[in-house]
């Protein structure tokens, strides 16, 4: 059982073992251009919005002890949430076990001993999860972060205490609010590179907010069918967030246009689709996800070959 002191606006959580910030916390951010969050050895900035405004939630790690201070109207909302947001809850007993690991594949067993840090981070947030998930949709990473980028410079507002902090980072940014995201008018999507059906998706989505919170509160299976109701969100988005949202230790992509190839090509040798890599993966159901994470994290390439997907621009159109 992990340890949590509050006083103040301060927090402590201790891991009580083993914890890598950035390999924890990295799997939120989408790319250089979100400036929601940033980590830098020992040390993470997040800047979100709560039920009581916006925070600034400052991080830094001190062997297996994480300090946490915030700022601005919701920042005991932010400090209250850290211990779940650090994956307090996170529980890698079981696939630690030297009966569960002896089944895992050599390259997962070398990449879970050289990173026994990581943990799955559960940040809560839905819409802030949604957004930017549905923004990659059907288009390469990299336009999709542009895309998200320019959106958060031109929406979104600069964090609490950025200016009168100095070791706040001074570009942190706060994600828009459900009504900032919806009163984007259809030429600034256009101009960022995000077409009507990623944008009206958006807007379902924003409209939905209030609803779509509460999911944070249900398991993350239940959670991510329950999403897939607004259309333009379906399994891969839905898997995308609760890795996020819910730390989900099970919900693989699926949909995605590397992951298939990519795990058949760590797992089996060769290329598969996704019923291909679900069935490689079943023999760790439940762990799935954890298992995709420690191929990530194991410095593993696939092989490469065949064009790549070209990178559109339409804001000119």
């Amino acid at each position: 059982m992990t340890a949590t002191a509050l006083t103040g606006q301060t927090l402590v959580w201790d891991a009580e073992g083993p914890y890598s910030l950035q390999q924890t916390l990295g799997i939120i951010g989408r790319g250089p251009a979100d400036k929601t969050i940033m980590l830098a050895p020992g040390t993470a900035w997040l800047a979100f919005n709560t039920p009581e405004g916006p925070a600034t939630l400052g991080i830094s790690q001190r062997g297996s002890e994480l300090h946490a201070r915030a700022c601005g109207p919701g920042a005991e909302h932010a400090l209250t949430d850290v211990p779940r947001l650090l994956g307090a809850h996170d529980d890698w007993s079981h696939f630690d076990s030297p009966e569960f690991a002896a089944t895992l594949p050599h390259r997962v067993q070398e990449a879970r001993r050289r990173a026994p840090a990581v943990r799955l981070p559960s940040t809560g947030r839905v819409v802030d999860a949604l957004v930017p998930a549905i923004l990659e949709q059907k288009v390469t990473s990299l336009e999709a972060r542009r895309s998200y980028g320019i959106l958060l410079q031109k929406f979104g507002t600069k964090a609490p205490g950025v200016g009168t902090d100095p070791a706040i980072p001074a570009d942190l940014m706060v994600t828009p609010t459900p009504r900032q995201w919806a009163s984007i008018p259809s030429w600034a999507w256009h101009q960022a590179g995000v077409g009507p059906q990623r944008s009206a998706t958006v807007m379902r989505v924003v409209g939905s907010a209030s609803g779509l919170e509460r999911l944070a509160k249900l398991p993350a299976a239940e959670a991510a069918v329950k999403m897939q109701s607004i259309p333009g969100v379906g399994v891969w988005t839905a898997a995308e967030t609760t890795q996020r949202t819910h730390g989900d230790a099970d919900q693989v992509a699926v949909g995605d246009y590397h992951l298939a190839a990519y795990v058949g090509w760590a797992l089996a040798g060769k290329a598969v689709d996704d019923p291909g890599m679900l069935e490689l993966l079943e023999p760790w159901r439940g762990h799935r996800q954890r298992v995709v994470r420690m191929l990530q994290l194991s410095g593993f390439r696939k092989p490469s070959f065949g064009p790549r997907m070209t990178i559109q621009d339409h804001r000119r159109h």
